[in-house]
């Protein structure tokens, strides 16, 4: 039975596009249908997730009164083209990360969903550990002092081999930046969440380890591994973004930090991990343990946190569902991230605080990885280019 009064559609059937129909499923969401690239795809997609309706194409989602939200997990290139005739449509819109190719396509986004006076959010998941609630809780408490500095690491091995192929590998699909722009921006907003503190200036040291990979000329999804590669019919393709890399930063209040992003480390399937100095204590958290956070002292003994509603800030103990020594994982994140937002929707003052990513954080992301670019390019520090004087410089706010 659903628990909001809201229907939703996926666009995309790859790799995410289910996961957001499952978590939408828990999450008490109705999902009338996921979309593919063409008729059969969303067919086949339907049958395979029990979903009740085939549409045709994306236009015909969008001439569908029946529905409330859309979801948009395609490749990165359409996400504003398909997030803002979604918005044009009287639909509210959660988008796949990144929210646009480039700072241009950001700032009109942001101010259409201004415009439409509909809910737009951006699918920034991590955040949505219990933990990483409970961690900003704290990172902002009074307990916690002055923030000293942050660094961590987000790192996968699915493109290690040269026979790894994906879409998001070739810049014309994905961007200029891959793993900056694919799982370093996760980092990245996650970082801003849990400190409240924006990153102002970056300074980057990114590698193609790859400068030529292997393309399938059958189908090829992301996560699948590189298994029976060498037999399939494959041809060489020119290979520009980044595989690996180091971002450090400054926030705004002067504290520094760095990143080290990575898409080929053998061994390390998804892991995501911080680790955030403050005046009077420190919190670390791993993604590969993700009920666990580590709060580190100078004067006392340092302690392993467990996951435990009764023990959590109040801002963390609503998405955590299930009681201590009950994982809670991946899958969570996103079944707590919609509810989140349809919360909100139904909820029906959209004047009060957003409690999901925006397309303002997305587009602050946008506008990191811009930075990010410009200072691999030209080996210097770069600051980031605040939103509003974007919008300035683009004739869109005075």
């Amino acid at each position: 039975m659903a628990r909001y009064g809201l229907n939703a559609v996926v666009i995309g059937s790859g790799f995410i596009g289910p996961i957001h129909v499952e978590a939408l499923t828990r999450a008490g969401v109705r999902v009338l249908g996921v979309v593919g690239v063409n008729e059969d795809e969303s067919r086949q997609a339907c049958e395979n997730l029990g979903l009740p309706r085939v549409y045709g194409s994306f236009e015909e989602v969008l001439e569908d009164d029946e529905v409330h939200v859309v979801h948009i997990a395609t490749p990165n290139r359409f996400h504003h083209p398909q997030a803002a005739a979604v918005l044009r449509a009287g639909k509210h819109v959660l988008c796949e990360k990144p929210l646009a190719m480039n700072a241009d396509e950001a700032n009109e986004l942001v101010d259409i969903a201004a415009e439409a006076g509909l809910a737009a959010g951006v699918a920034y998941n991590i955040r949505f550990y219990p933990l990483c609630h409970e961690a900003a809780a704290q990172a902002q408490g009074a307990g916690f002092g002055r923030l000293f500095h942050v660094h961590g690491s987000y790192v996968q091995d699915w493109l290690t081999k040269p026979t790894d192929y994906n879409w998001r590998v070739e810049a014309g699909e994905g961007g200029a930046l891959r793993a900056v722009a694919d799982i370093g921006t996760h980092w990245l907003d996650l970082v801003q969440f849990v400190t409240g503190q924006k990153i102002v200036s970056v300074m980057a040291d990114l590698r193609t380890v790859h400068p030529t990979r292997h393309r399938p000329l059958g189908k090829a999804e992301t996560f699948t591994g590189s298994a029976g590669a060498a037999e399939q019919q494959s041809e060489p393709v020119d290979v520009t973004t980044d595989d690996c890399g180091t971002v450090i930063f400054r926030f705004a209040d002067g504290a520094n930090g760095s990143l080290w992003v990575s898409q080929t480390t053998a061994g390390r399937k998804n892991s995501v991990s911080f680790e955030i100095a403050g005046e009077h204590k420190s919190l670390a958290w791993v993604s590969e343990r993700p009920n666990d956070l580590w709060v580190g002292h100078r004067d006392e003994s340092s302690r392993l946190q467990t996951r435990d509603p009764g023990q959590m800030a109040p801002s963390a103990q609503q998405y955590a569902s299930y009681p201590a020594g009950h994982n809670e994982g991946y899958p969570d994140t996103f079944k707590q991230l919609f509810r989140a937002f349809y919360g909100y929707i139904e909820a029906g003052d959209f004047s009060a605080p957003e409690p999901f990513p925006t397309f303002a954080d997305g587009r602050h992301e946008v506008l990191l990885c811009d930075a990010v670019s410009q200072s691999h390019r030209e080996r210097r520090w770069v600051d980031v280019v605040s939103s509003r004087t974007a919008a300035l410089a683009n004739g869109e706010a005075r």
